[in-house]
């Protein structure tokens, strides 16, 4: 039987939270993204997955409501930028009937196995696997008004097709004979 990875609500502000069993894509987890200075993942939520998505909108109202009090003078304002995306309108492969959350943060990530255990090499965590995240939605009024999410954990669950075309070579190994016609 399948381990059941429940998204839920962390702290006391509702704006935190830990996701489901999410799929990873564009990681930048051990090194700072170049265009944005940021550590960096994509996660993709599976729209039958109704516990995560609600979780993740009901964090996102909360960050609004802190808004309201700490950032856009005692009312939400009405187009604000969201954090959550639907994935049927993007043009990658794999988003299609999921959501997506783009996470940022300045501080490395702790990212860890499913044990627990820190994971040091990045090619243990790849696009294409599986995770769970801790994100925190929060306002910001800058060059805009919206919600950003901020990545503060991610937890390897399991491997999955690797996003990208980084999947493994289609050489066969058969005949080692023929190498000489390729000069090796």
């Amino acid at each position: 039987m399948a381990k059941i990875y429940k998204a839920k609500i962390l702290g006391t502000d509702g704006n935190e939270m830990q996701t489901g069993k999410v799929r990873l894509s564009f990681p930048h987890l051990f090194e700072r993204y170049d265009k944005s200075d940021k550590y960096q993942a994509v996660l993709l939520i599976d729209k039958e997955d109704k516990p995560t998505v609600q979780t993740v909108k009901k964090a996102i109202e909360a960050a609004k409501e802190l808004g309201k009090t700490t950032k856009w003078g005692g009312k939400i304002p009405k187009d604000l930028d969201s954090p959550l995306h639907d994935g049927d309108s993007s043009e990658y492969d794999g988003y299609e009937d999921h959501y997506y959350v783009s996470a940022k943060s300045t501080r490395q990530p702790k990212v860890t196995d499913e044990t627990g255990d820190e994971i040091f090499d990045q090619d243990d965590i790849y696009a294409g696997c599986y995770v769970r995240a801790v994100i925190k939605f929060l306002p910001y009024d800058n060059s805009g008004k919206g919600v950003c999410c901020i990545l503060e954990r991610v937890q390897k669950l399991d491997d999955g097709e690797p996003f990208g075309g980084s999947g493994g070579s289609n050489f066969e190994d058969e005949d080692d004979d023929d190498d000489e016609d390729l000069g090796l």
